[in-house]
């Protein structure tokens, strides 16, 4: 759901994944886990779903979108910090921009390094730094808002 922008899609994805997955099983070579060979076949699909798509969706770049409090990344945390709901943190990451959403999952819950997005996206290692932080500034600046510009942190 993370790549996703709803569930149809999502589940278009899923199964485009498995029917590499099942098409390729003999390519596996058992090196590694089956769970990690699996897994990156899903990201790779993933992606090359959105970069397929990406033509067909109204692209609203993060720099038009309307700022209306950023919270400084250096600021500590206090005991005032606002846990966001897990499934909150999805739909706000699901109404980034694609690739702003792919650079963020890709870093955040997949644990690339820019090095490696920028290998993937076939984009520069600054641009996948770029993309991160403004992905950060704009979630940053979506909880803030709900939860009354309470202090935040994104890891």
């Amino acid at each position: 759901m993370r790549y996703a922008r709803n569930r149809e899609e999502a589940e278009d994805v899923l199964q485009e994944g498995f029917i590499k997955v099942f098409a390729n099983i003999r390519n596996f070579r058992g090196d590694g886990s089956f769970e990690g060979w699996m897994k990156r076949i899903m990201i790779n699909t993933a992606i090359t779903h959105n970069k397929q798509t990406l033509k067909h969706h109204f692209h609203t770049d993060i720099d038009e979108i309307e700022e209306t409090h950023l919270v400084n990344e250096e600021e500590q945390i206090s005991e005032n910090t606002i846990k966001l709901p897990p499934g909150k943190l999805l739909e706000m990451i699901q109404l980034l921009p694609t690739g702003y959403n792919t650079v963020f999952n890709l870093y955040v819950f997949e644990q690339y390094t820019h090095k490696e997005i920028a290998d993937i996206l076939g984009i520069s290692v600054n641009t996948s730094k770029s993309q991160l932080s403004k992905a950060r500034r704009y979630l940053t600046t979506r909880i803030a808002k709900i939860t009354g510009d309470r202090k935040i942190e994104l890891d």
